[in-house]
């Protein structure tokens, strides 16, 4: 299929921490977008966000993304499809709780494309590495030839038992493998290609509402309680980390998935850096007043368990990633805008 280099894009989930960049993103590069929330109640904070770019967004409810045909009016008069919409958090106390929506949101948006997007060229569903990780006894590089089987083998033989992140990982791990079969189960049928982008952590600043650190998403209340308030000792800091990309970042990559002709039918794992979580309370140190965590900690000698090969991303999407300081320096500047930093006695 050809690239997409203008034109009306759906965004699914579009009042979430990563969409609400992926809109921006979409709306700077001059295309119109139309976005999904789950409410009426969310419309007013996209709108007001993006006034300044007047009928070039449309925001529409999407109550239930599980609900067959749900996506089937979202879809029609459309170019491309950034498909976002997800559950992401760690509070599920059964699997399907964060499975069923994965898997029957994303295959449900496929198949309204399928039946109505008559215009679509580019689906790129958001995925995660934890589509791609496994957890494993040595360091190792991961590529985007790897899966959380694991995961999804620890469900068939826990059910609710099963870990957290085991939940977690396998939700997203089905889903994304869900979309790769529909698209070789309809493969003569398809107008449109899939691309999938599987980021780590997404750090950075935020745009989405957020009234209070309580009402933070995970990865920014993550990184609010290490960084600023350490609530996990030094030790935990020092020897404990993942790998990260910027939002930012990750919302040019949606771009580019699409602009890059090349793009269609792969997964992309977007990654700046691995990090331990003392490295960015370090870069935090450059930009405020945080406790001085694990004095003897040299980044040199830290071991990584997990990181991503990302020759992939850069070949055919381009990818450049902001610095670690960058990234740190913004969201401290968003909490410090919020009221959120200093901490107010």
């Amino acid at each position: 299929m050809p690239s997409v280099t203008s034109g009306k894009v759906l965004v699914t989930g579009a009042n979430g921490f990563i969409a609400l960049w992926v809109v921006k993103t979409f709306l700077e590069k001059g295309f119109s977008v139309r976005g999904t929330v789950r409410s009426e109640a969310k419309v007013h904070h996209l709108k007001e966000t993006f006034k300044s770019f007047g009928d070039k967004l449309e925001v529409v409810v999407v109550e239930d993304i599980t609900k067959d045909g749900a996506f089937d009016e979202a879809v029609k008069g459309i170019d491309a499809i950034e498909h976002t919409a997800s559950p992401f958090h760690f509070n599920a106390t059964d699997p399907q709780e964060l499975i069923v929506p994965a898997v029957a949101g994303t295959v449900g948006v496929l198949k309204s494309a399928l039946k109505y997007g008559t215009n679509v060229k580019r689906i790129t569903v958001l995925s995660s590495c934890a589509a791609v990780l496994e957890v494993l006894p040595n360091p190792k590089n991961f590529s985007e030839e790897d899966w959380a089987k694991a995961a999804i083998q620890e469900i068939e033989e826990k059910g609710k038992e099963a870990s957290v992140s085991s939940t977690y990982r396998a939700s997203k791990t089905l889903a994304e493998k869900a979309a790769w079969d529909f698209v070789k189960e309809h493969k003569g049928e398809l107008k449109w290609d899939l691309v999938v982008l599987n980021p780590p952590y997404v750090f950075g600043p935020t745009l989405h509402e957020v009234a209070s650190v309580s009402s933070l998403n995970t990865s920014s209340s993550h990184w609010y309680q290490f960084v600023l308030e350490q609530v996990a000792g030094n030790d935990f800091l020092a020897s404990e980390g993942s790998c990260y990309v910027d939002v930012r970042d990750l919302a040019l990559a949606h771009v580019y998935a699409l602009e890059k002709e090349a793009a269609a039918g792969n997964r992309f794992i977007v990654c700046a850096a691995a990090f331990k979580w003392q490295d960015i309370v370090n870069s935090a140190r450059k930009f405020t007043t945080v406790s001085a965590g694990n004095l003897t900690y040299k980044p040199e000698n830290a071991v990584h368990m997990i990181t991503y090969d990302t020759s992939k991303a850069a070949k055919i999407l381009g990818m450049k990633y902001l610095s670690l300081d960058e990234t740190t320096k913004a969201i401290l500047d968003d909490f410090k805008e919020k009221g959120f930093w200093p901490k107010k006695n």
